[in-house]
């Protein structure tokens, strides 16, 4: 399954849960009860698993699941103040990368590189104190891992 297909069943999923919303504002439900409702229901699915898939994503999927959000708010189902999908997809990065940092017990501690040597240069602080990883032709810029790593590095 592709990126483009996730964002298909997705996509096709969340609209069906956009039509139990209409449903439940026909049956007057008040509006921050049914943001509550949205925001368990379709942001979650969103942004389930997102660091796993949100790096192989094209703009085109981008641009479609931002304007599922717009749609979203625009009928009143989803707050006005929720960030964009690609804010809400680097949140999700961030806060899973900091975890896989902290804890030396965590599945993805494996996969980070060794602890970088402590330079006496006085060079720009990183968010990491790990070393890059040289990217070749096998190694995916779309990675969680790698994109993490390289995130706000020019």
């Amino acid at each position: 399954m592709t990126a483009a297909d996730h964002v298909s069943f997705l996509m096709a999923s969340c609209s069906s849960s956009l039509y139990a919303l209409r449903v439940l504002r026909d049956h007057g439900i008040p509006a921050n009860s049914l943001q509550d409702v949205d925001r368990a229901t379709v942001l979650a699915k969103i942004t389930y698993c997102a660091c796993s898939w949100s790096g192989l994503c094209s703009a085109n999927d981008l641009a479609r699941l931002d304007a599922f959000l717009r749609r979203s708010k625009r009928y009143g189902y989803c707050a006005d103040d929720t960030p964009t999908i690609s804010e809400l997809f680097a949140a999700a990065d961030q806060s899973l990368f900091e975890r896989v940092l902290r804890n030396e017990l965590h599945v993805l501690q494996p996969l980070l590189p060794e602890k970088k040597m402590v330079s006496n240069r006085n060079l720009r602080p990183r968010q990491h104190d790990r070393q890059l990883i040289r990217k070749s032709a096998h190694i995916s810029g779309s990675l969680f891992i790698i994109r993490m790593l390289y995130r706000d590095s020019y």
